[in-house]
């Protein structure tokens, strides 16, 4: 456990901020794709932004019961599905923990139940849809009690790790690298299963209401549908490789990430979907191959280069684009790669990232800002991310770094940043 002195005012600050205004934004978001046609909403006085907050719904029983039973399957999933265990990156205490990678399996079982449900008649496709706001709120009820048991559990720990002593800042931040119960590990599951697998359920679920609406589901919505399919199935099949990222590698899990992970995925990345609901326009030939293509291109960089880095990790010596990886030896033995995409920038993955974020906004054209809330949020946070990388990287590594740096100039985008 680290240093428990009390926390600086500007983290509690920060720290409330994210617990009051994140909710906030989420439900902004929603008003204005469900009851104002994706226009940003300006309140004129205290008493129009008052009626504005009368429409949010609270939990209802059905929203209960259908997120109860979504986690809850999701969790069987998680202990049921046979797959294979493998150990993740090494802790501080020199110590691996076991993961058990049956996503991708889980992942297709979560299709055929559902898929068998809907045309049984058992369950309505627009289901989702129809009790959106009450499942936010539900959502967001169910993050904080979760996050009141992993700040406790954390604090009770004997491996609680990087704790501040301040309770708000550690429930916000966390206050446990990996929660776990025996071999579940909560972070691990909670960064994929019930929200990235919930994104594509909401989106499929909004793309059925615009079928009923408007007796169409437009081109603009199956692309939506198909490039968040494509991304979120991809993770599955590499799922192991989410095992060296900064989240499961470096992030405490507390409400910020479990939040984030349970409820911002599924509610805010499926705002070009909700969008194009009520947006049913059509797209030129020309625009949707564009699109696509731009698509694939980040699709390509992303995955190419995060496979580099990972297949590096496990076997040093396995070719990069036809030739031996070239790496830079760091005085604490570690290895930073230099070669393939890792030799073009320092996170050249975001570029990727960034990429397909972009194809994923554009079509829902340019008539509203709120579509484009996605690239625009991902430029910042992960700018963010790679400063804190840097920062992490250059006292850990010294001067090592300084010449890691020199040979790799970019941070995201070559020959701009």
């Amino acid at each position: 456990m680290t240093s428990t002195h009390a926390t600086p005012r500007p983290k509690r600050l920060g720290a409330l901020a994210m617990l009051v205004g994140l909710p906030s934004l989420v439900y902004y978001a929603w008003l204005c794709v469900d009851q104002n046609q994706g226009a940003l909403i300006a309140p004129r006085s205290l008493t129009e932004l008052g009626q504005w907050m009368a429409r949010i719904p609270g939990p209802t029983t059905t929203s209960i019961l259908i997120y109860l039973a979504w986690f809850g399957f999701q969790v069987l999933l998680q202990l049921l599905v046979p797959g294979r265990w493998v150990e993740g990156t090494q802790l501080a205490d020199g110590t691996r923990l076991r993961y058990k990678m049956n996503g991708w399996l889980s992942f297709w079982i979560t299709w055929l139940c559902l898929g068998g449900l809907v045309l049984s008649g058992w369950l309505k496709p627009t289901l989702i849809h129809d009790h959106f706001g009450s499942l936010v709120t539900t959502v967001n009820l169910f993050v904080f009690i979760l996050s009141v048991f992993l700040y406790f559990r954390g604090r009770s720990s004997p491996r609680a790790e990087r704790v501040t002593g301040d309770p708000l800042t550690d429930f916000c931040i966390g206050a446990s690298l990996n929660p776990r119960s025996g071999d579940f590990d909560f972070k691990f599951f909670c960064e994929s299963r019930p929200g990235l697998v919930g994104w594509v359920a909401v989106n499929l679920s909004l793309a059925a209401k615009q079928y009923e609406l408007h007796g169409q589901v437009t081109v603009p919505m199956i692309l939506v549908n198909v490039f968040h399919i494509l991304y979120v199935a991809d993770y599955f099949f590499h799922e192991e490789a989410i095992l060296t990222t900064w989240d499961i590698k470096h992030e405490n899990f507390g409400w910020m990430l479990c939040w984030g992970d349970l409820l911002w995925v599924p509610a805010m990345y499926s705002l070009q979907a909700y969008y194009l609901l009520h947006h049913a326009h059509d797209l030129p030939a020309p625009a949707v191959a564009g699109i696509v293509a731009l698509n694939l291109a980040g699709y390509y960089v992303f995955r190419s280069s995060n496979l580099q880095k990972h297949r590096f990790r496990t076997d040093p010596d396995r070719p990069i684009w036809g030739k031996k990886p070239e790496f830079l030896q760091t005085a604490r033995g570690t290895r930073l790669l230099v070669s393939g995409w890792w030799g073009v920038g320092r996170h050249i993955n975001y570029l990727g990232d960034l990429m397909m974020g972009l194809a994923w906004c554009l079509p829902c054209g340019f008539s509203h800002p709120l579509p484009y809330f996605y690239i625009t949020y991902f430029i910042v946070l992960l700018v963010d991310r790679e400063r804190r990388d840097h920062r992490r990287c250059a006292e850990h590594y010294g001067a090592d770094w300084d010449e890691y740096c020199r040979r790799v100039r970019w941070r995201i985008l070559p020959g701009v940043y």
